[in-house]
Parts: C-alpha cells; structure tokens; sequence
C-alpha cells in the first residue's frame, strides 16, 4: 500500500515531467540551431542557454531522485561547458551523441511515470555522452491527471492540467446544445408558419363578411309578427355568434402573432448562448501547430543523416491554433509527406549543384487561417517534383487505368493519380516511402477531417502539397440535399458549386453524361444512382432543369444532379459506432432541427463510386428532349470508311433503326435536306467537311438546330472532347472505348 511519502514522490516526479519536458524541447531546438549555423557562426549565447537547460534539468531530476537523468545532465553539462571555454568544436558525431542523450532522458522519463514506487531509475549500463541508435524524438506527454504547478506561484494559482478526455466530453455536451438551437428555430419557424394560415382566413372571410351581416342585419324582428319569429332569433344569434366568432380569431391571431415573436427571441437568445458556449468550449482543445511541428526538425534531420541530403526546414505560422484532436490525426499525415518530401522529393547534393541548385535544399510547412472555420496547411519542397510518366505507368501497372486512357490524362488528371493507393512515382521501394499508399492515406486521412488536399507540381521545380482543414472537429457548415426522397448532407467544404443544369446542356462524352462548366467538360452523375438507392421518386420530366452540386476533393470534379438542394446549416457530426465503423460514401450521421437523422456524405468515397459505377445510362437524367407525334427512327451514319459505315448500320438496322449513310460532311448535309432524320452518328475525320465542321453547321441551320448528334472518333484528347462538345455534339464517344449497347443506348436516349 502506499505511503504518504510515495504519494509525495509521485506527485513531485509529475511536475518534474512537465517541467523536464520543456527543458528538453529548449535543448533539442538550440542544438538543431547551433547544429544548422556554420562553426565560426556558433553563438556563445546559444552556447550559455543550453548550458543553463542542462544545469536546471540536472538539478530538478536530483530533487526527485532520478539519477539516471541527473547522470545524463552531468555529462551534458560537461560537453557545453567544454564548449564555452573554447576546449572543444562541436561536430557531426557529438551532436548525434547529444540528440541521442536527450531521446534516453525521453525515454528515462517515460519509465519514471510508470513508476509508482518512487524508486530510483538508473541511466543503465551506457557511459555518459556514449553513442545510442537513434529514435523518432517524441515529446513526452504527462499524465492527463497532473497538476500544472509553475515555479511562479502566480500563474500556478491560475493553471491546472485537465485530462483531454474530459475536455472532449464538455465539448460533445456542448455541441450537443446546436440540436438544442436547431429545434428553437424549427419550433419558432412553425409558429410563424401557424401564424400566417391566418391571412388565409382574412381573405375568405373578406370575401363574404360584408354579404353575411346586410344578409343577417336585414332581417330584424317584427314584435306584430308571430310567424316566423323563431327563424329571425336564430339569425340573430348566428349574426352574434360570427361578430364573436370573429373576435375571438382576431384576438388568437395576436396571441400567436405574440407567442411567435417571444419564440423568435427566445430562439435567438438561446441561439447566441449555444454558439458563445462552443465556442469557448473549442478554444478549450485549440493548441499553436508548433505543439506538433517540434519533432518535425529532428525527423528531417535523422532522414538527411541516413541519406547524405542537406535541408533546411522552415515553419511558418506555428502560433496559428487548431483542434488538438485533429492535430493529433495529422501527425502521421505530416511525419509521411516530410519523409517523401526527403526521399524521393530532394535531391543529393551534388545532383541539385548539377542542376544549378544550392547545395542545401529548402522544405518549408506554412499554416495560415483561411477564414474563421478553415485552416490551410502547405508542405513545399524545391525538390525533383512528380514524375508524371512514372505515375501513369503506375498507374496502368495497378489496372487503374488503361495505356490509352493514360495517355489522354492531362496534367492536373494525372497528378490527381497520386493519391490512389498503390501508385507512386518512386522507381524503388525504401524503409521510408515508395510504396504508393502514403498519399491515399493523406487524402483518406484529410477527407475524413472533413478537409481537402490537392497538390501542384513542376519536374525540376519543386512540389507543394496542400490540406485545407477545419479548425475544429464535430461540428461544421453542410449543405442539405434531397435525392429520391432522402435527404444527405454535403460538408460545404468540398462543394465547388450549385447550380440548375438545362437538359439540352447535358452531353455525352466517352459513354459518360457530362456538363460545361467554366469552359472544361466536367462528369454528371445521379446522387441516388451513384448511392445505389431504389429509386422513389420519377425521373420522366423531361425539359425541367435539374439541380446539381459540383464537389470535388483532391483534384477531382464531379457534378451531382440532386432533387432539390434544401439549405446550408451547421451540423453536429455523429461518428458511425461498431460494427458501423466504416460504411461507403458515409461519413457519419446529424440530426436536423426537425428531429429527422440524415446520413452526412464521405465525399472522397462518393468521387470514387461515381467514377467505378457511374450513372445506368438512360435512367440517371432526363437528356434533350424533342417533341414528335410519333418518333421515325430514321438515322444518319457518315464515315469515309466503308468498313466503319456497315458496322455502324448493321449495328442500327439489326436494332430495328432506318438508315442511311454518306462519305463525308459534305454528302451528309446534303442528305438532311433532302430527307428528314432523327439522329445522326459521325466519324470525325473525314475529307472535305469534318465532323466537327458539320456539327457546326447543323446547329447554324434553324430547320436542323435541335437534331440530335453523336460523334465517334479516334480522337480521345480533352482538347478534342471539348471541341466535339463546344461544337454541338449531343454525345461523343471514344472508339477505343466503343460498346454497341452504350451505342444504343445514348441513341434510344436522344430520340
């Protein structure tokens, strides 16, 4: 059983922790800095600093007992002093030796908290100052239940350190108040909805109340009168009764009108207090990056070592605070992108003196507040930069891709191909990288932050990666969407654009739906397709303009064409429990402020199923739409080559389509003033007039403007698709990709 004494020690060596740990962290940097700077530019007041840390920490591990770490601090004190009075340089081998002194106090600390005996650690069988393998430093963590007690009472009477898992169930109760917030407004909302049935009343009743009291006023009572008397009391009484009647609507009215009001101000009181209240609560878990950045200068540092690479890390806006948890989760995510950065990113020295580079290469991490939700994180090298060729040949390596479709990538397209798991464009595999799963983690890691990645690079340039964040978990701004009846909520950070989308702007290029936006050809997809949601609602109106969202994440773009999108709010995140740990395209779960659960979109996931699976064709949207008593089926085939041409219309013929077919451009035109077509289907190239041309020149007619018109070509560039569609073309499709049932298909679509 412990003794009061034990107590004693114990609660001595958790403050020693928090207190050694600082000493550490003082040291490790000052040895980095005196380390970086060249011999006859090492400081003596760098020199005397370090000399103090390592004199303070000697002294506070002897109060406590440890004599391991005093041991250490001894022969540490020793180095320093030698250096001061000019006896000694530092070199390479010490400063290992030194780091490595400082990873074993880590690691003697780390056995001192485990120990509840208060008995003292030794330092082991290693002389002071000998050499040790190196490690990853990581800065110690006290215990969650350790008191803060400062060597300034001041600041001791004010600080205490709160385990960071209370700290995380406050903020859970405390974002939990926004489902609170959000029923004030769905209860205030309704009232006023109650509220204005009443105008309704007032036009009805307007209508027939002048009629109704002449009509009743009229008939007053004859006392001479026996006969029909009892008729004339009772209009009295309903002539009383509806003055009444509309009294007592009038006064419950302004008692709702009033109940509405109180409920709008009560709303926005409680409205203000919730938002004050999480707000502070997340201030509570906010830390400076420079928490997380101070192992990243010993990293690269060991990673150079080991590499014979020289660099300099530079790290801007370490004060700037975020989240601790998600500072936490991108941990790994940085340690990986700086390994990556110095493996196969920076080149050795000699070959960058060879390119015409400084001998020393730079690698700089940036974090900035983009506005008052988001912060962005930006990891750049001047470094070798992607090997785009190598990242497409892992790519068809892997089966992500076809040769064909490899070789169409333009250069965002292909860059964006870093992020799937399995392609790199490392030519080796090292313990550090080269196996092409680190930036599938980054992106998978970033995505379920709710944040977004992309990435920019320049062969022989350098390459920066960028990760746009929230600077707080849980909560977030997300845009309600409805899809076959369903609601889902998209994170407003990965939604590009909303927008209404008329069916005749919907092509079809290399057997996929598509839209124009910003002069580049961007994939349409159904939402509930893409979901695999047994359709409830019908998808039949034809000419209506279809709502889309465009979202993207790590490069990519793909439109969504949606049922309605509702309205933007802020969500409380529900994380998915066993065994719901991981589900496809879901993220998590909110609750509205009606009280309805809606499943929040994974959007990473959602870009990826959409371009696996697509939209079924013919049943995803509603496509150009054109009238006709009763269709004729007729179809116009021009290519200049014969074999093409009777492909194509036994293809057509044996799906029950009339056709007809021309050589060329020139002979087609001429065919389609001759006789009426539904359709055409063109090769592109082709003598005297081309595809292109002649697409142009039936939307230039106004008797052919609205005919329908596929091309199919060998020509399968973004350049070229853009041109097909920007020309006119109703669908555009690839031969190399060719499938009669596509074919047939977008064909029965169109007419």
């Amino acid at each position: 059983m412990p003794t009061q004494d034990d107590e004693f020690i114990k609660q001595l060596r958790e403050t020693f922790s928090v207190e050694a740990a600082e000493h550490l962290q003082s040291m490790a940097s000052m040895l980095l800095e005196l380390e970086k700077a060249p011999p006859s530019a090492q400081g003596a007041e760098t020199i005397e600093k370090v000399y103090r840390e390592a004199h303070s920490l000697k002294g506070a591990a002897r109060a406590v007992d440890l004599s391991g770490i005093e041991a250490i601090c001894q022969s540490l004190e020793s180095v320093f002093s030698e250096w001061k009075r000019g006896k000694s340089t530092p070199s390479p081998e010490v400063f290992d030796t030194l780091h490595s002194d400082l990873d074993e106090i880590h690691a003697l600390l780390a056995r001192a908290g485990a120990d509840s005996t208060g008995g003292a650690l030794e330092r082991g069988n290693r002389s002071p100052g000998a050499e040790v393998a190196p490690r990853l430093p990581l800065p110690i963590q006290p215990a969650p239940s350790q008191l803060v007690e400062s060597e300034n009472a001041a600041v001791a009477a004010t600080t205490v350190r709160i385990p960071i898992a209370k700290l995380n169930a406050r903020l859970l109760q405390a974002e939990d108040m926004l489902l609170v917030k959000a029923m004030a407004a769905q209860r205030a909302a309704e009232l006023k909805q109650v509220t204005a049935l009443f105008d309704q009343w007032h036009r009805e009743w307007a209508k027939v109340s002048i009629e109704a009291r002449i009509l009743l006023r009229s008939r007053k009572p004859d006392p001479d009168a026996e006969i029909g008397a009892q008729p004339i009391a009772a209009s009295a009484k309903l002539a009383h009764f509806i003055d009444w009647n509309c009294d007592y609507f009038r006064s419950l009215e302004n008692r709702l009108n009033s109940l509405a009001t109180r409920a709008k101000q009560d709303c926005q009181g409680v409205g203000k207090r919730v938002d004050d209240l999480l707000e502070d609560s997340k201030n509570l878990l906010l830390m400076p990056f420079s928490t997380l950045s101070v192992i990243f200068p010993r990293l690269v540092r060991e990673i150079c070592r080991n590499q014979g690479k020289e660099v300099d890390l530079v790290i801007r806006g370490a004060e700037v605070e975020i989240d601790n948890r998600i500072l936490e989760e991108m941990k790994d995510v940085l340690i990986h992108v700086l390994r990556n950065c110095v493996d196969h990113g920076v080149e050795t020295p000699a070959e960058r003196v060879r390119l015409g580079k400084p001998e020393r290469a730079n690698i700089t991490i940036s974090v900035s507040q983009v506005n008052g939700r988001s912060v962005e994180i930006v990891v750049s090298d001047d470094g070798a930069g992607v090997d785009l060729e190598r990242v497409k040949d892992a790519a068809v390596a892997q089966g992500i891709l076809s040769e064909i479709d490899a070789r169409a990538l333009d250069e965002p397209d292909a860059l964006a191909l870093i992020f799937q798991s399995g392609v790199s464009s490392s030519p080796t595999v090292t313990g550090l990288s080269g196996r092409g799963l680190g930036m599938a983690i980054v992106r998978e890691k970033t995505g379920n932050l709710g944040g977004r990645t992309s990435i920019e690079s320049k062969r022989h340039v350098g390459t920066s990666l960028r990760m746009v964040l929230p600077l707080t978990l849980a909560t977030f701004r997300g845009i309600v969407v409805s899809a076959d009846g369903r609601k889902f909520v998209v994170p407003t950070v990965h939604v590009e654009r909303a927008m209404r989308v008329k069916p005749q702007d919907i092509r079809t290029v290399g057997n996929r739906q598509t839209v124009s936006l910003q002069a580049r050809i961007v994939s349409l997809a159904r939402l509930a397709a893409v979901l695999e949601l047994p359709p409830k609602t019908n998808h039949d109106d034809a000419g209506v303009a279809v709502p889309v969202v465009v979202l993207h994440s790590a490069g990519q773009r793909i439109a969504f064409a949606v049922d309605e999108i509702l309205q933007e709010e802020e969500v409380l995140v529900k994380p998915f429990r066993k065994p719901l740990l991981r589900v496809r395209n879901i993220t998590g779960a909110t609750v509205l402020g009606s009280g309805q659960v809606v499943p929040i979109l994974n959007v990473a996931d959602l870009l990826i199923s959409a371009r696996t699976h697509g939209a079924p064709p013919g049943a995803a949207l509603p496509g150009p739409a054109r009238e006709r008593s009763a269709p004729t089926n007729k179809v116009l085939v021009v290519d200049d080559s014969v074999t093409s041409r009777m492909l194509l219309k036994g293809i057509l013929e044996s799906a029950g389509y009339q056709v007809k077919t021309a050589v060329d451009g020139v002979e087609a035109f001429t065919a389609l003033h001759e006789d009426g077509f539904d359709l055409v289907v063109s090769d592109v190239e082709m003598p005297r007039m081309n595809g292109f041309d002649l697409t142009a020149k039936i939307r230039r007619d106004k008797r052919l403007v609205d005919l329908p018109i596929v091309l199919i070509t060998a020509l399968e560039s973004r350049q070229e698709r853009e041109r097909g569609i920007d020309a006119g073309a109703s669908a555009y499709i690839i031969k190399s990709s060719f499938d009669q049932s596509n074919l047939l298909e977008i064909i029965r679509r169109l007419v």
